[in-house]
């Protein structure tokens, strides 16, 4: 099933989509609010940091006035903290290579499975003028299913961290913005 009648709308204020994305998170992750890290008022500070981080840009999707979904990114800074709490070393010249980090997609579930969130995550690198994008996700989320979706939008493992003490231990996965070129390609030619 698809839904062709998406509309995805571009933000890169913040405060121009804050209710939208703190509405579309609280759905989602409803069955885990109680737990700290994923709580509402965490998730509030940790937008509320990334959207003042440079390079922030939102993707809502809408069906109709209903929004189904959403990705943000920002710039990565070869001295941000991103790279820095990597537990194994990243590829040699990857912090040098322009990088933008996918912070968060979330989408509610009538959407799920209809390639809306793959719609949602290409138009926001569209226009994006970095090399490359790494992302963090949790390898149990879904029983795996949800990495494994990432690796079929071609990202590749690189790392793991633990962004808070209360989180889970995440998988660190890149891939460039472009998929007409490979990781290897990238890195070497920086």
């Amino acid at each position: 099933m698809t839904h062709p009648d998406i509309e995805l709308r571009h933000a890169t204020n913040i405060e121009d989509v804050w209710s939208v994305l703190i509405e579309v998170y609280a759905e989602v992750r409803a069955d885990q609010l109680h737990m700290p890290h994923y709580s509402v008022e965490r998730f509030a500070e940790r937008l509320s940091r990334h959207g003042s981080e440079p390079g922030w840009e939102a993707v809502v999707g809408f069906d109709g006035d209903e929004p189904v979904g959403y990705a943000y990114v920002n710039t990565l800074l070869p001295d941000d903290r991103w790279w820095q709490r990597m537990t194994t070393p990243v590829p040699e010249g990857c912090t040098d290579t322009p990088t933008v980090a996918l912070k968060e997609i979330m989408l509610r579930v009538p959407w799920r499975g209809t390639g809306t969130a793959r719609r949602i995550h290409d138009e926001l690198l569209a226009g994006r003028p970095e090399r490359q994008v790494s992302l963090l996700v949790n390898p149990l989320a879904g029983g795996g299913k949800v990495k494994a979706l990432y690796e079929g939008w071609g990202y590749e493992t690189i790392s793991s961290q633990q962004p808070s003490l209360d989180g889970p231990v995440l998988t660190a996965m890149l891939r460039a913005v472009r998929e007409t070129a490979s990781m290897d390609q990238l890195i070497v030619s920086e």
